[in-house]
């Protein structure tokens, strides 16, 4: 990513160093994904949809511990590895809108709520800005060669409300709850990187 583009990356240090950890990342173009896990201070599993797992990136993908999702069912195989990764004290990646957008947090999926929930990792929220306000002039589907591309992290918060409890309610609450984390940080980096 270093030598594609110029990141900035801010806050790096507010991931915890051990431990299970879930980044929200906001997603607005196809290299906000590989943009987070080539600058973010520890190895990142994402759940990646199915689709993306063609030719040779199906092995390149798998290879590098990324995640296969089948978004249009409750794909238990991805949830199982997912929660695989959290209960080994590693990185789990989502893109809690599931697909990509304006990158604005607007229409959460319930997804993040469950593996928050679930495994009681903390969720650091990740601003990705910068990466779809132009098409590059060699490969319009890349940003710019060598634009800048702002990576805000935030402060770790927990998803759940302490009780425990597992019911629909409390994913509904805990969607709410996270929806307001993930907007709130997404106004504070726009206005730290002046997008």
């Amino acid at each position: 990513m270093y030598g594609l583009f110029r990141p900035r990356v801010l806050g790096a240090w507010r991931v915890p160093a051990t431990g299970p950890v879930i980044y929200a990342v906001n997603h607005s173009h196809n290299v906000d994904g590989p943009m987070v896990m080539g600058v973010a201070p520890r190895p990142t599993h994402f759940l990646i949809k199915k689709e993306a797992f063609i030719g040779p990136l199906d092995p390149f993908l798998l290879g590098i511990g990324q995640l296969k999702v089948d978004r249009s069912t409750a794909d238990r195989t991805a949830i199982t590895q997912a929660l695989g990764v959290l209960e080994n004290g590693g990185v789990l990646g989502i893109f809690p809108e599931g697909t990509r957008g304006e990158g604005d947090f607007a229409a959460l999926r319930a997804g993040l709520a469950y593996f928050a929930v679930r495994s009681g990792a903390p969720i650091v929220p990740i601003a990705v800005l910068g990466s779809s306000d132009r098409p590059g002039r060699l490969i319009k589907a890349l940003p710019p060669l060598r634009s800048r591309i702002d990576v805000v992290f935030g402060d770790p918060f927990d998803a759940g409300d302490g009780s425990g409890r597992r019911t629909r309610m409390a994913l509904d609450e805990a969607t709410e709850r996270i929806q307001k984390q993930l907007t709130a940080h997404l106004e504070n980096a726009r206005r730290l990187t002046g997008r």
